[in-house]
């Protein structure tokens, strides 16, 4: 189990002169982040940005202003069995005088519609990353809080990690490695689940910043490429790409080798690949989920991978996360599931980090956060994010 860890400012009377000369608009805000521990890793590298020990680089930032931080690793309650809390986290006692919190897609503080209720001081939270579905968005509308988050800082991290999933399924690679690991040497057993992946049909649902990339970076393979989003790409990108576009997503899976999903979470898309969908898949498909767990419905993936009609299943998101030991996807056949990092490279760390900066220099100075897409919602000014079409609530377990 992961040590709990808080850590917050302190500011002395020395530096109350310095605060003096601060030329912020907002004073004395309080701002709660939960991160990942950092552990060695974390403590030896200052690149490693988001995690707890290196904070996002915010703290003397903040503490030179005037505003406390408050970071900590110690995020979700314990409960019994019959689902009382028999403790409560750092995280909820510290956010209900906030003014801001700040959590990630990799490590997420849950922002549920009770801890909204618990917090009347919140006025913004921010994900320090991309996605933010831990957050109740319907109530956090309800509420007057922005929702932001740092859109297209992990666009090229995630989108190079599907492709190296996608060719780790479709070669057979991870048991390959794991005989190598383990002293083995059985070409056969390797060889029996193992395809090229030229000449395959691969398609991504949505084709976003991220899917986008995704097909791209396959045009090379030679692969036959189809997408579906809400929103249709230009007639030069569907050449250029020499993509095919289905209308739904139920019209596309059964042709399909390889799927990827790449799609935000919200009440539309969860558990959109359910027993139902799974089913329509062609027999065999693959499928690479480095969006959010809660689109698909982990028991019947499962199943569904034990029985061999999905071929295999790899992708590095999770519900909740961090994931428990008994978490079915842990325990099923032909996985290559990783941790949530395919978002978190040290490129992307940079970039989220000074996101997150940035959101906040423009929420202290009462000034709109800018660029426009890094907003879910407003309620202020009566934005939506069209990425985000229903705002119906997923930090709750099915």
């Amino acid at each position: 189990m992961l040590s709990n860890f808080v850590r917050r400012s302190t500011i002395n009377a020395s530096q109350l002169n310095h605060i003096s000369q601060r030329t912020f608009a907002k004073t004395s805000q309080k701002v709660v982040c939960t991160l990942y521990p950092g552990g060695e890793a974390g403590r030896n590298n200052p690149n490693i940005l988001g995690c707890s020990d290196n904070e996002l680089g915010l703290r003397k930032w903040l503490e030179d202003q005037g505003h406390t931080l408050v970071v900590t690793t110690d995020k979700d309650n314990e409960v019994d069995k019959n689902g009382k809390v028999t403790r409560v986290s750092e995280f909820e006692k510290e956010l209900k005088d906030a003014n801001v919190v700040i959590s990630q897609p990799f490590y997420p503080g849950y922002v549920t519609p009770e801890r909204i209720k618990q917090s009347p001081n919140l006025k913004l939270a921010i994900t320090a990353g991309v996605g933010s579905d831990h957050v109740a968005l319907q109530e956090a509308w309800d509420a007057g809080i922005t929702v932001a988050e740092v859109t297209g800082s992990n666009v090229v991290s995630v989108a190079e990690h599907v492709v190296m999933q996608i060719l780790s399924l479709v070669r057979n690679y991870i048991p390959a490695y794991k005989q190598v690991i383990e002293g083995e040497w059985d070409i056969a057993a390797i060889a029996d689940r193992a395809w090229d992946l030229e000449g395959k049909q691969v398609g991504t649902i949505a084709a976003g910043r991220i899917g986008y990339r995704v097909l791209q970076r396959l045009k090379p393979f030679d692969v036959g490429l189809h997408y579906t989003d809400y929103q249709r790409l230009t007639k030069e990108q569907e050449d250029s790409l020499g993509v095919t576009y289905h209308e739904s997503v139920e019209a596309m899976v059964p042709k399909l080798d390889v799927i990827t999903i790449n799609c935000p979470l919200h009440g539309g898309t969860e558990y959109l690949f359910d027993r139902k969908m799974l089913e329509k898949c062609k027999p065999g498909a693959f499928i690479v989920n480095t969006a959010r767990g809660k689109i698909v419905d982990e028991n019947a993936l499962a199943d569904a991978v034990d029985s061999g009609h999905i071929g295999g299943y790899a992708g590095d998101v999770w519900f909740p996360q961090p994931a428990p030991r008994t978490h079915p996807w842990r325990l099923m056949p032909r996985h290559g599931m990783t941790p949530h990092v395919s978002g978190t490279t040290l490129d992307a760390q940079a970039r989220y980090a000074a996101g997150v900066k940035s959101i906040l220099t423009q929420y202290l100075n009462d000034e709109k956060i800018t660029p426009q897409e890094y907003v879910i919602i407003d309620p202020d000014n009566k934005y939506q994010s069209p990425a985000y079409p229903d705002l119906r609530g997923m930090t709750k377990k099915k």
